[in-house]
């Protein structure tokens, strides 16, 4: 006779199956379709994740798995979405780290970042890069000081993490590049191949699908070390900013109340996803860094950041919108 796998494993003495051990709610999940609200535009990279995890999770589930954009207030607009719905897993956001930030930037925030919301799973880390076309008079970041000093430019972003690292590379060049603000990444990228936009910080996500065009060229990555998507490219360190390391990652969230064991269950679905060498290979050529986290690893992260962006507030390095 012919066991099935799980029949198998079942069979091998101690070894217990884990929805066995799930309660009711997290073994019977999902019992209709699954949706992922991403709070940004469509073409971005969280969008662009989102799209991929969700191909990578349809055939693991018995459900369909839909992406909504709903796009707007620095992601507030979506999250609130999410904060309404019930917290039974059929509804998810991937939010950037902004998520937290927006506490600290926005007038008023209907929700709080950290109690109203359960941790899944983090995503990946977003390396930030500033951008600029490759008909721009400047290829690194030296140039560039030289060329902002007799030139009125100005750099593009996002969200408020994009904009604080856009402004923080300026103020280190100890230039004036006031920041212009776009709804996602790819409208960003849009207007630096048009030309319209001399500058922008975004993450490699955005960039990556545009590097091949040979009209974009990038000055300078955020982080302390060289990313694997652009080794070529620079660090801001290394370009004399010192000490100069900031980044943002993507998060997946669920309603304040869901249960600890759904959020594993979730969160050992998309683990799944991340071990298959098709989704990391497709993340590799999206220009998207893996840094996979369990709820507990993504809850220490919003609350570590929120102790950073509380200490930039108070010293005034963020402004309220």
């Amino acid at each position: 006779m012919r066991l099935t796998r799980r029949a198998a494993l079942a069979a091998l003495p101690g070894l217990a199956l884990p929805a066995i051990a799930l309660p009711a709610m997290a073994q019977s999940w999902p019992s209709k379709p699954v949706r992922i609200i991403v709070p940004y535009a469509p073409g971005g990279g969280t969008d662009i994740l989102a799209r991929a995890l969700a191909d990578a999770l349809r055939p693991e589930l018995p459900q369909p798995v839909v992406v909504e954009n709903r796009a707007g207030a620095a992601g507030v607009v979506g999250t609130e979405q999410l904060i309404r719905a019930e917290p039974d897993g059929h509804t998810l956001t991937a939010v950037v780290s902004t998520h937290v930030m927006n506490k600290y930037t926005l007038e008023r925030l209907p929700y709080d970042a950290l109690r109203d919301v359960t941790p899944v799973s983090m995503l990946t880390r977003n390396t930030m890069v500033w951008v600029t076309g490759a008909g721009q008079p400047f290829r690194n970041l030296a140039e560039l000081r030289a060329h902002a000093a007799g030139t009125p430019l100005t750099t593009g972003s996002t969200e408020a993490l994009s904009q604080f690292i856009g402004q923080e590379f300026a103020r280190r060049l100890k230039v004036e590049i006031p920041d212009v603000s776009y709804r996602s990444g790819g409208q960003l990228m849009t207007d630096i191949v048009a030309g319209h936009l001399p500058l922008g910080c975004t993450s490699t996500a955005s960039v990556t699908p545009h590097m091949s065009t040979g009209r974009v060229r990038i000055l300078a990555v955020s982080t302390a070390t060289r990313t694997p998507f652009f080794p070529d490219v620079p660090t801001a360190q290394e370009q004399g900013l010192a000490d100069f390391d900031l980044a943002g990652w993507v998060g997946l969230l669920g309603p304040r109340g869901m249960a600890a064991a759904l959020a594993r269950r979730i969160h050992e679905l998309v683990s799944g996803a991340f071990g298959n060498e098709a989704f990391r290979a497709r993340l590799t050529t999206l220009g998207i860094e893996p840094d996979l986290r369990d709820p507990d690893g993504l809850r220490d992260a919003m609350e570590r950041e929120d102790r950073i962006w509380a200490a930039a507030s108070a010293a005034g390095h963020l402004q309220r919108q």
